[in-house]
Protein backbone atom coordinates (compact mmCIF):
# COMPACT_ATOMS: atom_id res chain seq x y z
CA UNK A 1 0.00 0.00 0.00
CA UNK A 2 1.36 3.42 -0.95
CA UNK A 3 2.31 5.64 1.97
CA UNK A 4 0.73 9.07 2.18
CA UNK A 5 3.42 11.72 2.67
CA UNK A 6 1.69 15.04 2.14
CA UNK A 7 1.31 18.24 4.14
CA UNK A 8 -0.18 21.55 3.09
CA UNK A 9 1.82 24.74 3.62
CA UNK A 10 -0.69 26.97 5.32
CA UNK A 11 -1.28 30.68 5.63
CA UNK A 12 -2.07 31.50 9.28
CA UNK A 13 -3.25 35.00 8.31
CA UNK A 14 -6.30 33.44 6.62
CA UNK A 15 -7.01 30.70 9.15
CA UNK A 16 -9.00 32.67 11.74
CA UNK A 17 -11.32 34.26 9.18
CA UNK A 18 -11.91 30.94 7.43
CA UNK A 19 -12.75 29.25 10.73
CA UNK A 20 -15.10 32.07 11.66
CA UNK A 21 -16.92 31.74 8.31
CA UNK A 22 -17.59 28.10 9.21
CA UNK A 23 -18.83 29.14 12.67
CA UNK A 24 -15.60 27.90 14.26
CA UNK A 25 -16.62 24.30 13.80
CA UNK A 26 -13.27 23.35 12.28
CA UNK A 27 -9.61 24.27 12.38
CA UNK A 28 -8.10 25.69 9.21
CA UNK A 29 -4.57 25.89 7.87
CA UNK A 30 -5.58 29.04 6.04
CA UNK A 31 -5.54 27.93 2.40
CA UNK A 32 -8.14 29.44 0.09
CA UNK A 33 -9.40 27.18 -2.68
CA UNK A 34 -7.07 28.27 -5.53
CA UNK A 35 -3.95 27.90 -3.40
CA UNK A 36 -5.15 24.63 -1.92
CA UNK A 37 -5.77 23.21 -5.37
CA UNK A 38 -2.38 24.37 -6.59
CA UNK A 39 -0.58 22.67 -3.73
CA UNK A 40 -2.59 19.46 -4.11
CA UNK A 41 -2.22 19.25 -7.91
CA UNK A 42 0.71 16.74 -7.87
CA UNK A 43 -1.13 14.48 -5.42
CA UNK A 44 -4.31 14.55 -7.48
CA UNK A 45 -2.34 13.71 -10.62
CA UNK A 46 -0.66 10.78 -8.87
CA UNK A 47 -4.00 9.48 -7.57
CA UNK A 48 -5.27 8.70 -11.05
CA UNK A 49 -2.68 5.94 -11.51
CA UNK A 50 -2.45 4.47 -8.00
CA UNK A 51 -4.24 1.36 -6.76
CA UNK A 52 -7.71 1.97 -5.40
CA UNK A 53 -7.12 0.30 -2.04
CA UNK A 54 -4.32 2.75 -1.27
CA UNK A 55 -6.41 5.63 -2.56
CA UNK A 56 -9.34 4.77 -0.30
CA UNK A 57 -6.93 4.63 2.65
CA UNK A 58 -5.45 8.00 1.71
CA UNK A 59 -8.94 9.49 1.63
CA UNK A 60 -9.71 8.05 5.06
CA UNK A 61 -6.40 9.23 6.51
CA UNK A 62 -6.84 12.75 5.19
CA UNK A 63 -10.41 12.90 6.47
CA UNK A 64 -9.23 12.08 9.97
CA UNK A 65 -6.88 15.07 10.13
CA UNK A 66 -8.00 18.09 12.12
CA UNK A 67 -7.68 20.87 9.57
CA UNK A 68 -10.61 21.35 7.22
CA UNK A 69 -8.47 21.65 4.10
CA UNK A 70 -7.58 17.97 4.43
CA UNK A 71 -11.24 16.98 4.28
CA UNK A 72 -11.55 19.07 1.12
CA UNK A 73 -8.51 17.29 -0.34
CA UNK A 74 -9.96 13.89 0.52
CA UNK A 75 -13.15 14.76 -1.36
CA UNK A 76 -11.13 16.15 -4.28
CA UNK A 77 -9.31 12.82 -4.52
CA UNK A 78 -12.59 10.92 -4.55
CA UNK A 79 -14.03 13.28 -7.17
CA UNK A 80 -10.91 13.13 -9.34
CA UNK A 81 -11.27 9.35 -9.55
CA UNK A 82 -15.06 9.11 -9.79
CA UNK A 83 -14.95 7.15 -13.04
CA UNK A 84 -12.79 4.48 -11.40
CA UNK A 85 -15.11 3.73 -8.51
CA UNK A 86 -17.61 0.90 -8.19
CA UNK A 87 -20.74 0.78 -6.06
CA UNK A 88 -18.83 -0.80 -3.18
CA UNK A 89 -16.61 2.28 -3.09
CA UNK A 90 -19.62 4.60 -3.02
CA UNK A 91 -20.99 2.60 -0.09
CA UNK A 92 -17.60 2.97 1.61
CA UNK A 93 -17.60 6.74 1.13
CA UNK A 94 -21.03 7.01 2.73
CA UNK A 95 -19.38 6.98 6.16
CA UNK A 96 -17.86 10.42 5.57
CA UNK A 97 -21.23 12.14 5.30
CA UNK A 98 -21.68 11.74 9.05
CA UNK A 99 -18.08 12.58 9.95
CA UNK A 100 -17.21 16.24 10.57
CA UNK A 101 -20.52 17.07 8.90
CA UNK A 102 -21.42 20.51 7.62
CA UNK A 103 -22.91 21.80 4.39
CA UNK A 104 -19.54 22.27 2.69
CA UNK A 105 -18.36 18.66 3.00
CA UNK A 106 -21.80 17.08 2.61
CA UNK A 107 -22.58 18.96 -0.59
CA UNK A 108 -19.14 18.24 -2.03
CA UNK A 109 -19.61 14.52 -1.42
CA UNK A 110 -23.07 14.78 -2.94
CA UNK A 111 -21.53 16.29 -6.07
CA UNK A 112 -19.23 13.30 -6.37
CA UNK A 113 -22.11 10.85 -5.86
CA UNK A 114 -24.07 12.78 -8.49
CA UNK A 115 -21.24 12.38 -10.98
CA UNK A 116 -21.10 8.67 -10.21
CA UNK A 117 -24.76 8.08 -11.05
CA UNK A 118 -24.32 9.92 -14.35
CA UNK A 119 -21.86 7.18 -15.33
CA UNK A 120 -23.91 4.41 -13.71
CA UNK A 121 -27.58 5.21 -14.27
CA UNK A 122 -28.50 1.61 -13.53
CA UNK A 123 -27.16 2.08 -9.98
CA UNK A 124 -28.97 5.32 -9.20
CA UNK A 125 -31.62 3.58 -7.10
CA UNK A 126 -28.99 1.70 -5.12
CA UNK A 127 -27.06 4.90 -4.41
CA UNK A 128 -30.27 6.70 -3.44
CA UNK A 129 -31.16 3.87 -1.07
CA UNK A 130 -27.86 4.33 0.77
CA UNK A 131 -29.13 7.69 2.04
CA UNK A 132 -32.92 7.74 1.88
CA UNK A 133 -34.70 7.13 5.18
CA UNK A 134 -31.58 7.63 7.29
CA UNK A 135 -31.89 8.90 10.86
CA UNK A 136 -29.15 11.39 9.97
CA UNK A 137 -30.48 14.49 8.23
CA UNK A 138 -27.22 15.10 6.36
CA UNK A 139 -27.60 11.71 4.68
CA UNK A 140 -31.19 12.55 3.81
CA UNK A 141 -29.97 15.84 2.34
CA UNK A 142 -27.82 13.78 -0.01
CA UNK A 143 -30.86 11.72 -1.03
CA UNK A 144 -32.88 14.85 -1.75
CA UNK A 145 -30.16 16.52 -3.80
CA UNK A 146 -28.59 13.43 -5.37
CA UNK A 147 -30.11 14.18 -8.79
CA UNK A 148 -29.27 17.88 -9.04
CA UNK A 149 -27.26 17.34 -12.23
CA UNK A 150 -29.59 14.81 -13.83
CA UNK A 151 -31.84 17.21 -15.78
CA UNK A 152 -33.93 15.06 -18.13
CA UNK A 153 -32.69 11.88 -16.49
CA UNK A 154 -34.21 12.85 -13.15
CA UNK A 155 -36.22 10.03 -11.63
CA UNK A 156 -39.30 11.94 -10.48
CA UNK A 157 -40.62 9.09 -8.35
CA UNK A 158 -37.34 9.08 -6.45
CA UNK A 159 -37.26 12.87 -6.13
CA UNK A 160 -40.85 13.03 -4.92
CA UNK A 161 -40.24 10.27 -2.39
CA UNK A 162 -37.21 12.04 -0.95
CA UNK A 163 -38.96 15.40 -0.69
CA UNK A 164 -42.23 14.17 0.82
CA UNK A 165 -40.41 12.06 3.41
CA UNK A 166 -39.02 15.31 4.84
CA UNK A 167 -41.92 17.57 3.90
CA UNK A 168 -42.53 18.64 7.50
CA UNK A 169 -39.01 18.27 8.86
CA UNK A 170 -38.08 21.34 10.88
CA UNK A 171 -34.44 21.51 9.80
CA UNK A 172 -33.06 24.41 7.78
CA UNK A 173 -30.63 22.31 5.75
CA UNK A 174 -33.36 19.86 4.80
CA UNK A 175 -35.85 22.51 3.71
CA UNK A 176 -33.08 24.33 1.85
CA UNK A 177 -32.23 21.08 0.06
CA UNK A 178 -35.86 20.54 -0.94
CA UNK A 179 -36.05 24.01 -2.41
CA UNK A 180 -32.72 23.55 -4.15
CA UNK A 181 -33.80 20.31 -5.79
CA UNK A 182 -37.08 21.83 -7.02
CA UNK A 183 -35.37 24.98 -8.28
CA UNK A 184 -32.81 22.95 -10.18
CA UNK A 185 -35.41 20.69 -11.78
CA UNK A 186 -37.55 23.71 -12.71
CA UNK A 187 -34.87 24.54 -15.29
CA UNK A 188 -35.81 21.28 -17.04
CA UNK A 189 -39.56 21.04 -16.39
CA UNK A 190 -41.06 24.17 -14.81
CA UNK A 191 -44.62 22.89 -15.27
CA UNK A 192 -43.89 19.82 -13.15
CA UNK A 193 -42.44 21.94 -10.35
CA UNK A 194 -45.38 24.34 -10.44
CA UNK A 195 -47.78 21.42 -10.16
CA UNK A 196 -45.76 19.88 -7.35
CA UNK A 197 -45.83 23.09 -5.32
CA UNK A 198 -49.58 23.40 -5.79
CA UNK A 199 -50.24 19.75 -4.97
CA UNK A 200 -48.18 19.63 -1.77
CA UNK A 201 -48.02 21.84 1.30
CA UNK A 202 -44.36 22.80 1.46
CA UNK A 203 -42.49 25.02 3.89
CA UNK A 204 -42.11 28.71 3.14
CA UNK A 205 -38.37 28.25 2.63
CA UNK A 206 -38.82 25.33 0.23
CA UNK A 207 -41.39 27.26 -1.80
CA UNK A 208 -39.22 30.37 -1.91
CA UNK A 209 -36.19 28.44 -3.09
CA UNK A 210 -38.07 26.10 -5.38
CA UNK A 211 -40.00 28.79 -7.25
CA UNK A 212 -37.07 31.12 -7.87
CA UNK A 213 -37.02 30.49 -11.63
CA UNK A 214 -40.76 30.01 -12.13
Amino acid sequence: MMKLDFEFTGNPENAAAMAAYMRNRFEFIGLKAPERKEQSKPLLKLSSTMDLESLRQWIKTLYERDEREYQYLAIDLADKNVRRWQFSDIAYFKQFITQKSWWDSVDSWRTMFGKYIKWHLEEKQAVFDLFFGSDNFWERRVAINLQLMEKGNTNLTMLTKAILADQETDEFFIQKAIGWSLRQYSKTDPAWVRHFLVAHQMSRLAVKEGSKYL
